[in-house]
């Protein structure tokens, strides 16, 4: 699957990262004009369990539950 990967700007340099499947838009209680985009069309395997690079855990069944994946509040 391809995802479209964003981020925003937290704290102490370091982001948030949303995932959602490309081409797709942020869903509505996600959006916020602070985020930019980071990677898209970014190709990742459909068994992925994590996504490491963005700190997002079990992306496909976030995205499955709730049309994005984010950034895990405990990796902040």
């Amino acid at each position: 699957m391809r995802l479209d990967i964003y981020r925003r700007a937290e704290h102490d340099g370091l982001y948030s990262y949303l995932a959602v499947p490309e081409g797709k838009p942020i869903p509505q209680e996600a959006i916020s004009t602070d985020w930019q985009a980071a990677s898209l069309a970014l190709e990742v395997d459909d068994g992925a369990d994590a996504l490491p690079d963005f700190h997002i855990e079990r992306p496909y069944q976030q995205i499955g539950a709730k049309g994005y994946a984010i950034t895990s509040v405990k990796d902040m």
